[in-house]
């Protein structure tokens, strides 16, 4: 009776608590998890489609962050995808029909503007900008709030790509209801992206097929010197109602990968500059064991690229092989205790592999210099 009585309670708080109205980025204080903000739809702004919006938030604890107090960007890449897979399932199922979850399949390139730090509090907001077929394309801002001063700045802009599955059948995508856009160029613009991303999706499932290997007695600033590599069990906690993995969940453990590989190169504070585009390959499923290895593969005077590799292991299926499940490149700068960017020790390439992959990282490196230049310019 006991046990049936405390039920009831915390149904009853539940109740209340679903029923509130509450405005973002105010809250609840509880004694553990801190601030929380509920996620809530908001009226269409008026340069995007009218789809509403999903904003969250919450208060950066010291879980979240390095030893020097900056936030992971693993744990706000993970807030980012939770905000996109909340906005692009309820899209997907505001019509009758067959009920579905909607799926991360890739990121598009994302930079940190800005370091965000334990007491303050992140706002993510996600906006439905283009629709086709079969994928919703979501665009993720990120507000830092540092609440004794009330000052706010731009973390974070993301666009991220989901695909509806099917919740009887997860290898049936189904069609994604369409979106009314206030003008014309919106359509356009947004099916070029849709495009541009599909193209570079397939070319990269093929280019990343190696795997990393380890090096005994590695000398210092070479690739084998600093690679590292994380074994994950996937449980139930990790996964969507599919039994499948959560992207955000995903990309948090390739950050934190990638940002040992560049704390061991450099061996100062080091924090997430940009991440290239995330694609997702294939599926997780609940159960999987998934080795996430990361690599330098090229450094300027002030950043260090990190080829970051996941692949999964259904050790409960013999029936499956193992498989590359995702890709990406992370960017990482070295920071002094006063937060002032450090040079970086220069990669040792040794191999023709690793050399070739050092080119290939300064070419990326040049083009995205170039491209943040251009954006510099004033406009005439």
């Amino acid at each position: 009776m006991k046990l049936l009585a405390r039920a009831l309670r915390l149904c009853e708080f539940g109740r209340q608590a679903s029923s509130r109205r509450l405005v973002a980025g105010q809250g609840c204080v509880g004694p553990r998890r801190g601030c929380w903000a509920p996620v809530q739809v908001v009226g269409p702004r008026a340069d995007l489609p009218p789809c509403g919006a999903c904003i969250t938030g919450r208060i950066m604890r010291p879980d979240d962050a390095n030893v020097a107090g900056n936030v992971h960007g693993g744990t706000i890449l993970k807030m980012i995808e939770e905000a996109g897979a909340i906005i692009s399932t309820r899209h997907c199922n505001s019509q009758n029909g067959e009920r579905c979850v909607a799926a991360l399949a890739r990121v598009e390139r994302t930079d940190f503007l800005s370091p965000m730090c334990i007491g303050e509090v992140a706002h993510v907001s996600a906006e439905i900008t283009y629709t086709s077929k079969h994928s919703v394309e979501v665009q993720v801002n990120v507000m830092s709030e540092n609440i004794l001063t009330g000052a706010k700045k731009l973390t974070n802009k993301a666009t991220l790509w989901y695909v509806p599955l099917s919740l009887k059948n997860v290898d049936k995508v189904l069609e994604v209801p369409p979106v009314v856009y206030s003008r014309q160029e919106q359509e356009e613009e947004g099916r070029k992206r849709y495009e541009a991303q599909k193209l570079e999706r397939m070319e990269t499932k093929w280019r990343n097929g190696d795997i990393v290997q380890p090096v005994l007695n590695p000398e210092p600033n070479t690739v084998s010197y600093s690679q590292s590599s994380l074994i994950h069990l996937v449980g139930p906690s990790d996964c969507t109602l599919h039994g499948f993995v959560h992207g955000g969940v995903t990309m948090k453990l390739m950050d934190e990968v990638a940002g040992i590989v560049a704390a061991r190169h450099c061996k100062t504070n080091i924090v997430t500059a940009s991440v290239d585009a995330i694609n997702f390959h294939d599926k997780i499923r609940k159960g999987c064991v998934i080795t996430i290895s990361g690599r330098m593969t090229f450094t300027s005077n002030k950043s260090m690229e990190i080829e970051v590799l996941v692949d999964a292991d259904p050790v409960v299926d013999s029936s499956q092989k193992r498989y590359r499940a995702a890709s990406a490149f992370f960017t990482y700068v070295s920071l002094s205790q006063e937060g002032r960017s450090l040079p970086v020790p220069q990669l040792v390439p040794e191999t023709e592999d690793e050399k070739k992959r050092f080119e290939e990282g300064k070419g990326r490196y040049l083009q995205m210099k170039a491209k943040r230049q251009g954006h510099a310019e004033p406009q005439p």
